[in-house]
């Protein structure tokens, strides 16, 4: 495998690479890392958080509209009140549309323009973590959300503070179906009928977000925590003023809650909170969430001397991200040089925007989505609540490499920089002879990059 420097790890291994451009220069590389601890703002004129709930709120109207059409025995008329209705919302959804195109990379673009490659990549690490898919119109609408308003502003604080947010977005909620989730014996379940308990959201959190598959849970504390929280919805833009997470306490199921063994005797929403506190900080979801975030930055198989050292971190810190994750930083065993992870497709794409300075914009953004999308890692497009996976075997298929071979030579007619120049700069003195040699005897500019972009350097980090 090949081998880099301290400089060069701190921006491959914990960043996206190097863009040529920047003018930082790394004299201590593990405080250079620790210094972009901090949360993330994005470009909110990029994404639009209130035409997304304006958009969703269309959505809904458009559903009641629908309702009452297969209802009411006037179905005639009520067919031209919907038909109306979605005429209505034409322009709003051209609207949306334009802006659900820019948040499919509105994150890619802050990875690729940035200067703080760690905090890009943890924003990347803790949205596949808490994994949503847009699929349908209203997860179109708020997926982008959940990375706007719940893991950036959280995202080097508490886990436990993280975690909320999380579950508790109109996004996680939505797509795990706990707007609608009844307690049995609530007020509203004596009113509604077919309408109940939903165990979705509670079994992602124990089972993906905190504890893991094998983290000591039973089905009963599945059915506990689902009715710990329920009540957690979404405001209804029909019927209420609000926008975004309401609590409903007549959908709350009432009474003592057991999760693990501890008994929760908290009324209304905090009796979830307080269960979600105590899941935050538990053995097990501390060993699964270090564990994950060893095998995302330094290896697939994860160095067990490094996640232990970040696991007394948290239990010291009470699960405070950024200090465990400057135990990660400050481990030895994370600047090994052998290079030991394989880049996502993402990764690889990115890295090599940030290499070849081309301006990601117009038809260049087009062709990152598109090939995002062929290549399997298109965003909010998991199609799973565990997210995409990371590992190497996921993504080094004969047909993915062939599309990395074919993207590389495509992008490389883009680039106008010295391709031994860009491998110095990306790579440094850890290019090995070999790729030197190819590089030196290409036929062209632009194979000699081609070759640098699909080098082992290039392609490991």
């Amino acid at each position: 495998m090949p081998r880099l420097h301290s400089k060069y790890i701190a921006y491959n291994r914990f960043g996206y690479g190097i863009n040529p451009t920047e003018t930082s220069s790394i004299t201590d590389a593990q405080s250079w890392l620790t210094a972009q601890l901090k949360p993330v703002k994005l470009d909110e004129t990029i994404w639009n958080t209130e035409l997304a709930y304006q958009y969703y709120k269309n959505y809904r109207l458009q559903k009641q509209a629908e309702k009452e059409a297969r209802a009411n025995k006037k179905r005639n008329v009520e067919q031209t009140q919907t038909m109306q209705m979605q005429d209505d919302g034409n322009a709003l959804k051209k609207r949306f549309n334009r802006q659900a195109k820019l948040a499919t990379y509105l994150s890619a673009k802050y990875a690729i323009e940035t200067n703080n490659g760690l905090q890009a990549q943890l924003l990347d690490f803790f949205s596949n973590h808490f994994s949503v898919t847009s699929n349908g119109f209203a997860m179109r609408a708020l997926a982008p959300l959940l990375e706007i308003e719940a893991i950036g502003p959280n995202l080097t604080g508490k886990f436990a503070d993280l975690l909320l947010a999380v579950e508790s977005h109109p996004a996680m909620l939505i797509y795990l179906n706990n707007e609608q989730s009844i307690g049995p014996d609530s007020a509203f379940a004596k009113k509604r009928k077919n309408k109940g308990l939903n165990e979705n959201l509670a079994r992602e959190i124990l089972e993906l977000h905190t504890l893991g598959v094998d983290g000591g849970y039973s089905q009963q504390d599945v059915i506990e925590l689902a009715k710990a929280i329920t009540g957690w919805s979404v405001a209804n833009p029909l019927k209420e003023d609000e926008q975004g997470f309401v609590y409903r306490d007549k959908a709350h199921q009432p009474g003592n809650r057991t999760v693990l063994g501890k008994t929760y005797k908290q009324k209304g929403m905090e009796q979830g909170k307080a269960i979600l506190q105590d899941l935050a900080n538990h053995p097990s979801c501390i060993h699964f969430v270090c564990t994950k975030l060893v095998r995302h930055f330094i290896a697939d198989e994860a160095d067990l001397t490094i996640v232990e050292e970040m696991k007394k971190a948290w239990q010291k810190s009470q699960g405070d991200i950024k200090t465990v994750m400057t135990a990660l930083i400050n481990h030895p065993n994370s600047w090994q040089p052998k290079q030991q992870k394989f880049k996502t497709p993402r990764e690889f794409l990115i890295s090599s925007y940030r290499l070849g300075n081309v301006p990601f914009e117009g038809k260049y953004q087009k062709a990152f989505i598109n090939m995002l999308e062929m290549m399997g890692q298109q965003p909010f497009s998991a199609g799973s609540p565990a997210g995409y996976k990371t590992e190497r075997n996921a993504w080094d298929g004969p047909d993915a490499i062939l599309n990395r071979i074919d993207w590389a030579n495509e992008y490389a007619k883009q680039v106008k920089q010295d391709p031994l120049a860009l491998a110095k700069a990306a790579i440094g003195e850890s290019l090995s002879d070999k790729t030197y040699l190819f590089l030196s005897r290409a036929e062209s500019r632009q194979q000699a990059l081609a070759m640098l972009l699909m080098s082992p350097e290039f392609q490991f980090k």
